[in-house]
């Protein structure tokens, strides 16, 4: 099938300007891991202050993922429509304004009720970075800007054992929560510079057209390239997810390892996220460039890989001590980075160019589905268990059905930009 002419395209920027956009998508996106991530560092010692069960702590990281599932389509529809720069300018300021108030919560009512509220606020980070990413970067680059952009939501859960700990040595974990918050702040004057000089106002502000083509979020969600990446981000997601929110309970609960000490541990599957996020999406912008025109295969070796990387969390039961564990979730955090990098660039390369934020809010809302029920799943197999090999045995296994749709389902064709 013949690829798609896109006749709306946004004035280029220089390559410098371009990737000191996607830099300031990419720290975005690290700053509002970095909040959400502030609970699950902490959640030992909150849930022992406020008397909180496994249970109810994996009800606690639904309510996140909830909100956040409501709210991001129509976080990437109102993008496409006001733009991504005072969108996204006041989303961090009302999401910081959100993170310092967990300071103030007496008991789980509350603390439920606002990861509502940051879900919400928290919303149109990645359609905003998927927008910033498409906008900034030629069609040549995209795949690569896309792995550094996976880089941020790595970046914050990274800096957030290191960071937080210091705060809560310092302050305890309500100073933490305050302290946490005021890292938004400082990322405000960062974007009014970058994001509202002249060609930068010019790229991320002038309208996309497609002659007429249907991007209502209905019609969007059922396009085959969303249906595809959807499948991916619903069988990675819970994986990734776990690593991310429950490692910290995992190294205190099952190994022993102090409050104050996780931080010298958890900073590893980040890292490997990174690695694994940005080498896939290099090997896909090299893949795309070697490709003919006329070739519109998606990269299955790529991904087949990822997976293959990811899946090593079912190994997790198989190495002792805390050490080891983390290697092996790092080894399976880089094929998760790799996997939502292909998944994301290959979606955005076959979708309208003015829906590129919508679609970016579905597959995050997909992402969201996947934690809402992994989170209550999880807690429950573990309050009954008291053990998390059944967990990851059953994370590894979840990968495949979804990965595997996406192998083998043919791709729509992608779109081509026409000249400016």
């Amino acid at each position: 099938m013949a690829a798609v002419v896109a006749p709306g395209v946004v004035p280029a920027l220089s390559r410098r300007r371009g990737w000191i956009l996607v830099g300031m998508a990419t720290l975005t996106m690290a700053i509002s891991y970095f909040d959400r991530q502030t609970m699950s560092l902490l959640a030992p010692t909150v849930c022992e202050k406020l008397h909180i069960s496994d249970s109810s702590y994996g009800d606690l990281t639904s309510a996140f993922s909830i909100a956040y599932l409501l709210a991001t389509p129509f976080a990437g529809r109102m993008l496409d429509k006001i733009g991504v720069r005072h969108g996204l300018l006041g989303a961090v300021i009302v999401w910081s304004m959100v993170s310092a108030a967990h300071s103030l919560v007496p008991g789980f009512g509350t603390l439920f009720a606002l990861r509502l509220a940051l879900g919400v606020a928290e919303s149109p980070s990645f359609p905003a970075g998927t927008q910033i990413v498409y906008r900034a970067l030629p069609a040549a680059e995209r795949s690569r800007g896309i792995g550094v952009l996976f880089t941020g939501s790595s970046l914050g859960a990274m800096a957030t054992p290191f960071i937080a700990t210091a705060l809560y040595n310092w302050l305890g974990w309500r100073g933490a929560f305050a302290g946490s918050a005021l890292i938004g702040l400082v990322w405000v004057p960062l974007w009014l510079a970058t994001a509202y000089a002249r060609g930068a106002r010019a790229a991320l502000d002038t309208p996309m057209r497609d002659g007429g083509l249907r991007i209502a979020p209905l019609t969007m969600l059922r396009h085959r390239a969303v249906l595809r990446a959807a499948a991916v981000v619903v069988a990675s997601a819970p994986m990734i997810g776990f690593l991310l929110l429950w490692s910290s309970k995992m190294l205190v609960d099952s190994m022993h390892v102090r409050q104050e000490d996780v931080m010298r541990y958890l900073w590893v599957p980040p890292v490997l996220f990174d690695i694994g996020a940005v080498a896939f999406g290099d090997l896909a912008t090299r893949h795309r460039r070697k490709q003919r025109a006329s070739d519109e295969t998606p990269p299955r070796l790529l991904l087949g890989t990822a997976l293959l990387l990811a899946a090593a969390i079912g190994a997790i039961p198989l190495v002792h001590g805390p050490w080891p564990t983390v290697i092996v979730a790092g080894v399976a955090m880089a094929g998760g980075g790799g996997l939502f990098a292909l998944l994301t660039a290959d979606m955005l390369a076959r979708v309208p160019p003015s829906a590129v934020s919508l679609c970016g809010g579905l597959t995050a809302a997909a992402q969201s589905v996947a934690y809402i029920i992994a989170g209550l799943i999880i807690g429950r197999v573990v309050d009954a268990t008291h053990s998390y090999s059944y967990v990851v045995v059953g994370l590894a296994v979840w990968l495949f059905p979804g990965c595997l749709l996406w192998l083998f389902w043919k791709a729509p064709p992608r779109y081509v930009e026409a000249e400016a």
